[in-house]
């Protein structure tokens, strides 16, 4: 017997993009030539290897009545064969390109239908899949068609001769692993499958082929330049504009512009002799001019975010309704822009960034970062055999995506280094579609590229490169910078917004930035809630580091999201100059603030005084105006602030009249101070000493009720469950305190007792709480006093020792009777918020429950703290501070919190854990950026700080 030396599977080890294709071209969403969706349920079979089968279920006749059924699109490993792997940038299989391993799990798919009964007669038909991981093979009746890679690009064969009424057999031999593979190794799940629409498309005799609508807009004259060039000739009618020309003809004429402000779309047909093709024309120019990117003549400022395609049970393969949710959140929360990170999104999601308004970064399906654990040695994208395939995947992005007027921006890929394939795909991309810049942040002297791109750089070097004062070639000092990722939200956070938007308006060149990123991508699990990297048994992972988003898996909006919708909102309200008066800035590129109302309120200690409408300009962009606001009440020793809210005047397609777009808020007159809680003086009956409504134990001066509510466990507390962004990534060099945290004992502190004194009016525990194993220690004092009604506690802190680390929180902690349904009534803060996470922190009345104070991160982790609370009710007690005071209440002590990996190893007891902090440190975003600012530290220091404790006022 002669041996196999070439499998039939030898093209997946292939480098070439594939064979049997039809040349990429403008992607539209219908015309008026029929098609036929085959997507739904198809029969699949999981082989372990790429070539464990034989191709005979590709022949009509064959019975795969006993496969399982999927459906389509989707993944096979989220639908019960198999399971997801996640890596961050390691190769989940031996790096020796292009070859992969014999253990490739691999789904033939079969479906059968017939075409329907008015399917027409003549032309072509085109089949056309828009996404399939990694590489496939597919067979039409019988016939080998061809195979193809590139996961995130669409892929048409011409199949009209192949066809017939009804019974046609569609089998796609899917491999998870190819050659492909090295060039899509993006932070995410892999996950195999046809997960993007199948459909067939017919072409009749003198269908349109690929076109490209030219938009410009001249912010001059106000006048729009529309030509469309069809390679198949035809005529372009708009309407609304009169125009009736003919292809490859240019028209003038005054037009609206496009913008992400003002999404302006004119709807236009390209009729050719075959087929009428709808098309929503948007006037834009794009440029890089005096070393700022302007669209119409005008600078942008992106406040954008980075965003994978994720769903938590069907993972990238996304509904229509999924990728509006996207769009519509992202607007409701003032972001203007988007980086698809880091492939080509399903098209239609470009569409409704047309539709709505957003800015794209389009970014190529690239990415060979594993590369970087061998110094990028081999790498692809400087191999003369891959280029070919490299510019097919920019091909296939450029022209099936340049009619979108929000593309404004071409990205390479993303952390593939550098190499002579990126060079020819940015000369490709610059040749074909010169009216929109070109991306690389890899590239970092900016030879092929048209703008100086960072990741997470620290806000000093960002002010740096604002100034100028940066290095780097001379064409690089002289392009703008855009952080194409920055403020990593993962877990809680990210810290650090609103220093980063501070430079962005301070200094021209810098032009804003995408936060990583938008959702996590946790996977629906029925045990863990979401899983993560690891959960599914993966021998090489990246844990949770794929739970990074403003998003929650179940798209519910994080703090983070809601603190970054306030950072770069479009209106700044400010205290004005003159006393009683406040600033108003219109912070938009392009849209004034006609649209817009503004509400005003008073608050009396937190309770509105009535709402009035002020009278604003209708501001053009980058003006300021003072606007006299209506005389403050007399809060006669209360707390007097005033709340400015900018909400729509009108309904919009992204949110509905009423919807608040920005606010502000100030201090009249602040509230009096406390009055001394003092005059009683404790007395001791045998194993208790009684000090007005308190209790304590004799012996060791612990209090064992306040105001009749017992209390467990009242003590100084510094420690706090390590947030992702505490912990930092493995690969920093720079200071990651969530592990010296741990090593300095911070989180098993110990307390000792000095002595209980029971001097005057007075009850004195002093106290020395230090770690184990390590001299130094906070000492501490415990002084209570009452006035009968109220018990004032007043806790003094002085640090012993060397210590080298700031502290994680510095206050108080004890637990009361309650479960996670008692209600918390406080005022103060309502967004979770940390040192360098309040910009969202609004001052009212509020009440939740325990639970709902909960903030579920995929990893629990510290969160649920809020800012500047005056006092709090929770479990029949009242706390005021003295000063204003961090509160976070939970229904598991930090010890539990810490140890958790999910969710559900969080199980409430009967005890309710009340927080009262005097100072937090930080939160950053060292899970893969910096971490806090040197201001947010949190240093031991000697301080002294009081609560007073009654019982609830009605």
């Amino acid at each position: 017997m002669t041996p196999r030396t070439t499998p039939a599977t030898g093209y997946v080890e292939d480098v070439s993009p594939g064979r049997g294709t039809l040349p990429p071209r403008a992607w539209y969403a219908s015309s008026d030539a029929a098609s036929l969706s085959l997507n739904g349920g198809w029969r699949l079979r999981v082989s372990p290897t790429a070539d464990a089968e034989d191709d005979a279920f590709a022949e009509p006749g064959f019975d795969a009545g006993s496969w399982a059924e999927v459906t389509v699109p989707g993944h096979w490993v989220l639908q019960g064969h198999g399971a997801p792997v996640y890596t961050n940038h390691l190769y989940p299989f031996p790096v020796d390109p292009p070859r992969v391993p014999a253990e490739n799990p691999t789904g033939d798919h079969l479906r059968v239908f017939d075409l329907p009964g008015d399917w027409p007669d003549g032309g072509d038909t085109v089949l056309r899949f828009d996404g399939v991981e990694s590489c496939a093979r597919v067979w039409l009746n019988g016939t080998d068609i061809g195979e193809f890679k590139g996961s995130r690009l669409p892929h048409e064969f011409a199949v009209g001769h192949l066809l017939k009424p009804s019974g046609n057999v569609l089998a796609v031999r899917v491999h998870q692993w190819s050659a492909g593979s090295y060039l899509e190794d993006q932070d995410q799940w892999w996950l195999p499958g046809i997960f993007r629409d199948v459909t067939l498309l017919h072409r009749p005799p003198g269908a349109a082929g690929d076109f490209f609508v030219h938009a410009s807009y001249d912010h001059v004259t106000g006048a729009g330049t529309l030509r469309v060039d069809s390679g198949v000739p035809g005529r372009v009618t708009v309407p609304e504009l009169g125009i009736d020309t003919g292809t490859g003809e240019a028209v003038t004429l005054p037009v609206e512009p496009w913008t992400a402000e003002t999404p302006r779309l004119y709807d236009g047909v390209l009729a050719t002799a075959g087929e009428r093709v709808p098309v929503r024309v948007g006037f834009r120019t794009v440029v890089v001019e005096d070393g700022l990117i302007k669209v119409n003549g005008t600078p942008l400022l992106f406040k954008g975010v980075n965003r994978h395609e994720w769903h938590p049970r069907t993972g990238r393969a996304l509904d229509l309704g999924t990728m509006r949710e996207d769009v519509l959140l992202m607007k409701r929360h003032n972001l203007n822009a988007v980086r698809t990170s880091h492939y080509p999104p399903h098209p239609a999601f470009l569409r409704l960034c047309d539709e709505y308004g957003l800015w794209v970064i389009d970014e190529c399906d690239l990415e060979t970062h594993g590369f970087v654990e061998q110094e990028w040695r081999d790498n692809p994208v400087d191999d003369d055999r891959w280029t070919p395939a490299l510019l097919d995947r920019a091909e296939r992005m450029v022209e099936r995506d340049k009619n979108h007027p929000s593309v404004v921006m071409w990205s390479l890929g993303n952390e593939a280094g550098t190499g002579r394939g990126l060079t020819a795909m940015a000369e490709w991309i610059h040749g074909r579609d010169p009216s929109r810049p070109v991306h690389y942040e890899g590239d970092t002297g900016c030879r092929d590229t048209d703008v100086y791109s960072r990741m997470y750089p620290p806000h000093e070097e960002v002010e740096r490169i604002g100034r100028g004062l940066d290095g780097g070639t001379h064409r690089r000092r002289g392009l703008p910078l855009i952080l194409c990722e920055y403020a990593h939200a993962m877990g809680n956070g990210p810290g650090g917004l609103t220093e980063y938007q501070e430079l962005f308006e301070r200094y021209d060149r810098l032009q804003g930035g995408f936060v990583w990123e938008w959702i996590d991508h946790g996977v629906e699990h029925p045990e863990l809630g979401f899983a993560y990297g690891g959960d599914f048994g993966e021998e090489l992972h990246d844990a949770n580091f794929v739970c990074d988003g403003l998003l929650l898996p179940d798209r519910t909006p994080s703090p983070g999201l809601r603190e970054y919708k306030k950072v770069i909102e479009p209106v700044r309200i400010e205290a004005g100059d003159a006393a009683g008066t406040v600033r108003i800035t219109n912070r938009y590129d392009f849209a004034d603030l006609s649209g817009l109302e503004f509400v005003f309120s008073h608050q009396v200690d937190g309770i509105p005084t009535g709402a009035h409408r002020l009278t604003v300009p209708a501001l053009a962009p980058g003006e300021s105006a003072e606007v006299k606001l209506p005389g403050a009440p007399d809060g006669r020793g209360e707390e007097v602030q005033w709340t400015v809210q900018v909400l729509l005047a009108e309904d919009t397609p992204w949110a509905g009249q009423g919807h608040e777009v920005a606010w502000g808020q100030g201090t009249v007159a602040p509230g009096a101070p406390l009055p001394a809680a003092a005059g009683v003086r404790p007395a001791v009956d045998g194993d208790r000493i009684a000090l007005g409504p308190a209790e304590f134990d004799a012996r060791t001066g612990a209090v064992r009720s306040l105001s009749g509510v017992p209390v467990k466990d009242l003590r100084l507390d510094v420690w706090r469950a390590t947030t992702d962004n505490d912990d930092g990534a493995s690969w920093q060099t720079d200071t990651r305190y969530g592990p010296l945290w741990r090593e300095s004992g911070l989180h098993r502190m110990r307390h000792r007792l000095d002595a209980v004194e029971t001097d005057g009016d007075a009850l004195t525990v002093r106290t020395r709480v230090a770690p184990a194993g390590r001299e130094t220690g906070l000492r501490t004092v415990y002084r209570w006093t009452s006035d009968g009604t109220r018990v004032r506690l007043t806790v003094s802190v002085v640090p012993e020792g060397d210590w080298r680390v700031p502290l994680p929180r510095l206050g108080i902690r004890f637990g009361l009777p309650g479960t996670p349904e008692d209600a918390v009534f406080w005022y103060g803060g309502g967004n979770e918020a940390y040192p360098d996470t309040r910009a969202a922190s609004r001052d009212l009345l509020w009440d939740a429950s325990v639970g709902e104070l909960q903030t579920p991160y995929v990893r629990p982790q510290e969160n649920g703290a809020h800012a500047d609370v005056r006092w709090a009710e929770v479990g029949g007690l009242r706390v005021d501070g003295d000063p204003e005071f961090w509160f976070t209440v939970r229904p598991w002590t930090t010890e539990h919190l810490d140890a958790a990996r999910h969710r559900t190893d969080l199980v409430p007891g009967d005890t309710v854990w009340v927080h009262l902090d005097h100072r937090l440190h930080g939160i950053g975003s060292q899970s893969c950026g910096p971490g806090p600012l040197p201001r947010y530290h949190l240093w031991p220091e000697p301080v002294e700080f009081s609560f007073v404790f009654s019982q609830p006022r009605d």
